[in-house]
């Protein structure tokens, strides 16, 4: 009996040396990211934009009545009402009150101007399509805009959920209505 014991205390003594003194190794990872992913991301994206910027540069050149005019933001628009008393635009702050409505870039209605209603937006303080957030920057109370988004700019890969599908540039035209500046009081 003594034996065994003995024998269960060296057992154990070896059994806790030996596993304090193994160096355990990191384990790694199963798989390393080599990057190609986001390489092939980065070359669809540009794929994606190029066509979108062909299809809209053939309706710039199909429509020669317009006058064009190409944003550093990547959209193109024109003056469908052109403002030409009014010099103060929409600011960081500022509440805009427009009115739009937006077309596929067929020129198909998706949204009317009645279904979407009058809209408030205090600028750069909400969440809007991007291409909107910049465009009602440029609009000068009473004018009329419309915009060529490509889809970067208006609903991305994810679209609305609802009649705005995936990577699908939009035609919107913009009637800004007015415009209430920033002040202190409205911020609280």
């Amino acid at each position: 009996m003594k034996l065994l014991k003995i024998i269960g205390c060296l057992l154990l003594g070896m059994n806790l040396v030996t596993c304090c003194t193994t160096k355990q190794e990191p384990r790694r990872p199963v798989s390393q990211a080599s990057g190609e992913f986001m390489k092939q991301s980065v070359e669809r994206n540009k794929k994606l934009n190029e066509n979108e910027e062909n299809i809209i540069a053939k309706i710039i050149k199909k429509d020669t009545a317009v006058n064009y005019i190409a944003s550093t933001k990547g959209y193109w628009y024109y003056y469908n009402t052109k403002n030409t008393t009014e010099t103060a635009k929409p600011i960081k702050g500022d509440i805009a009150f427009y009115d739009y409505e937006v077309k596929d870039i067929n020129g198909n209605i998706i949204y009317s101007q009645a279904e979407l209603k009058p809209h408030q937006y205090v600028v750069d303080k909400q969440a809007i399509m991007m291409g909107l957030r910049d465009g009602i920057k440029l609009m000068q109370k009473g004018e009329k805009v419309t915009f060529l988004f490509p889809s970067h700019m208006a609903f991305g890969y994810h679209g609305d959920n609802k009649k705005i599908g995936t990577n699908e540039p939009l035609i919107c035209t913009v009637t800004l209505n007015d415009i209430k500046p920033f002040s202190k009081t409205t911020e609280n």
